[in-house]
């Protein structure tokens, strides 16, 4: 068994592949493989051309983030000891796998990791997808150090450290082949967003940590799936969330957590409706009548577990940074 592949996910990356593909062949030691969602532009052609080393591992069909990883990494089951997860607009930097893989290496209670991730676009500053570390409220609103909402921190060093988070950025992910496989991988009903969240959670209720890792750093572009203000965007989050707080937490909780977020959610419906924004009010109700169907295809789901205790500062981070103007992680 070889120690690590680095695998990405493309569809249709032929714009970003040139600009950031290149990083990743230039500063990493581990195979490349690249798990292909059936794309129809030039983006395979460009690989196979420029980087015949790398492995292709192409799918028949868009299967999403979730279905695309899955059914790629099934392919090398069995293959490699650790996989890491990167987004095809990713920027990496001199001895990052080599770093993620040895923390693995020698942390052997964790079963996955993420490095520091920065913007791509300002590169003083910390991206969206991971920041300095995930965080997860009761209500099942994701943050980082580094990010409250769209809030973006400068980088002033203040998360070079290590530290166990909630869970880790999808956008580079480094796991355990054995804990990505007794999971079953990422949720397919998820489609995109939210996905990472969801598995690192339940490799947490499995005993098992998630890492942050702030000496090796990353930068990404984001957005290059979905606009952040996209509709469908939204929708993916209201569902997303809704669906992994009913999988994860006991039926009390769940309850609680659902009448909480039916508020907030549908005080944000009405800003956006008066605000003349219908497609993003639509997206809210969509996200969660489209859970209410989601739901019923769950199976032999254990209602009775308790929710993992999140390891985050905050227990509903709406409260904090809605009504007291919080935008950094440091005042909550």
């Amino acid at each position: 068994m070889k120690p690590c592949a680095i695998v990405l996910l493309n569809y249709n990356g032929e714009t970003v592949l040139p600009t950031f593909l290149p990083s990743v062949v230039i500063h990493s030691v581990h195979d490349l493989w690249m798990i292909d969602n059936a794309s129809t532009d030039g983006s395979l052609d460009y690989v196979r051309k420029e980087f015949p080393a790398i492995g292709i591992l192409p799918l028949e069909k868009n299967h999403g983030f979730t279905g695309g990883y899955n059914y790629g990494l099934e392919q090398l089951k069995g293959q490699y000891a650790y996989f890491i997860l990167i987004n095809t607009d990713l920027e990496v930097t001199s001895g990052w796998d080599l770093g993620l893989v040895d923390f693995l290496e020698k942390q052997k209670t964790y079963a996955a990791v993420q490095p520091k991730v920065l913007s791509w676009k300002d590169r003083s500053k910390f991206d969206h997808a991971g920041a300095g570390g995930g965080y997860i409220d009761a209500l099942g609103y994701p943050y980082c150090r580094g990010r409250i909402w769209n809030h973006l921190e400068q980088d002033q060093g203040q998360y070079n450290d290590s530290v166990e988070v909630d869970w880790a950025s999808g956008a580079c992910l480094a796991i355990c082949a054995d804990d990505f496989f007794s999971q079953k991988g990422f949720d397919s009903q998820f489609f995109a967003h939210m996905e990472e969240i969801d598995l690192c959670w339940r490799l947490r209720q499995a005993g098992r940590k998630i890492g942050y890792l702030g000496s090796v750093a990353v930068y990404h572009l984001g957005g290059g799936t979905l606009d952040r203000n996209s509709p469908q965007k939204l929708y993916l989050n209201i569902r997303n969330s809704l669906l992994m707080l009913y999988k994860n937490s006991s039926r009390g909780q769940f309850a609680r957590a659902v009448l909480l977020k039916a508020f907030l959610e549908g005080t944000a419906f009405c800003a956006f409706f008066f605000k003349g924004q219908p497609k993003l009010a639509k997206a809210i109700i969509s996200g969660y009548l489209d859970f209410s169907k989601t739901k019923k295809h769950q199976k032999n789901q254990n209602r009775t577990k308790n929710m993992a205790s999140s390891l985050g500062p905050i227990k509903i981070l709406a409260v904090p940074t809605l009504l007291g103007r919080v935008k950094k992680f440091t005042e909550l």
